[in-house]
């Protein structure tokens, strides 16, 4: 079996989930090969960039034929570390928080809520999808209890920073962030950042030049 190069380019990283999810499909659909012009097509990018993506997991398809469909899914549920579950800390139980925690499609690729945190103790207690509220005094206990914990802050903007460091004193390494609000972490923490209003800018841009040429 090949093995995973241990570095990827983060350019590289950031399309796997989407070549990731084409496969699924894919194989959904029972096709079980795929031409890297045809998956370039799908995902929205060129041939060579696919195919320069894909030997970083030290495959490179076969002339003629393409990709077999499940190995390469294999690879990169590997290759991203799909091959096991992270379990998820919710910070934050307000209107985020609660869907974000309502969401089933986290546990089904892998990513089950397996606690949810507040600082407001008229939350504490309560039920969210099945799981219980609990206070932020007790971080520290849940993530000792389930390991490589991925938090998640889904907390108003000004106490991101203070979420974001109690995550990092309880020891979590992989933080996602919601807040609407910049937080630093340390180099040996994974921080990633979902700004919802970023994305609808970016969405309001194209959409305003669209109706701009359609008046010219």
């Amino acid at each position: 079996m090949d093995r995973i190069p241990r570095r990827i380019p983060a350019a590289t990283v950031a399309r796997l989930p989407e070549y990731l999810r084409i496969l699924v499909g894919l194989a959904s659909d029972r096709i079980s090969t795929v031409s890297s012009d045809r998956l370039a097509e799908l995902a929205g990018v060129n041939g060579a960039k696919v195919r320069k993506d894909l030997s970083y997991l030290g495959t490179y398809g076969t002339r003629g034929v393409g990709y077999d469909v499940d190995y390469l899914l294999f690879q990169m549920r590997e290759a991203l570390g799909l091959t096991q579950d992270w379990p998820v800390v919710v910070v934050g139980a307000g209107n985020l928080g609660r869907a974000l925690a309502n969401y089933g499609g986290f546990g089904e690729r892998g990513f089950p809520v397996a606690a949810i945190v507040d600082s407001d103790p008229t939350k504490v207690g309560t039920e969210i999808g099945g799981t219980i509220v609990q206070p932020v005094s007790d971080l520290a206990g849940i993530v000792a209890t389930h390991r490589h914990v991925i938090g998640v802050i889904a907390t108003p903007g000004h106490v991101a920073q203070e979420v974001a460091d109690a995550l990092v004193v309880a020891g979590v390494q992989a933080i996602l962030n919601f807040a609407p609000a910049l937080v630093s972490v340390p180099p040996n923490v994974s921080l990633r950042k979902v700004d919802l209003a970023l994305e609808l800018q970016v969405l309001s841009f194209y959409q305003s030049h669209r109706e701009t040429r359609a008046v010219g």
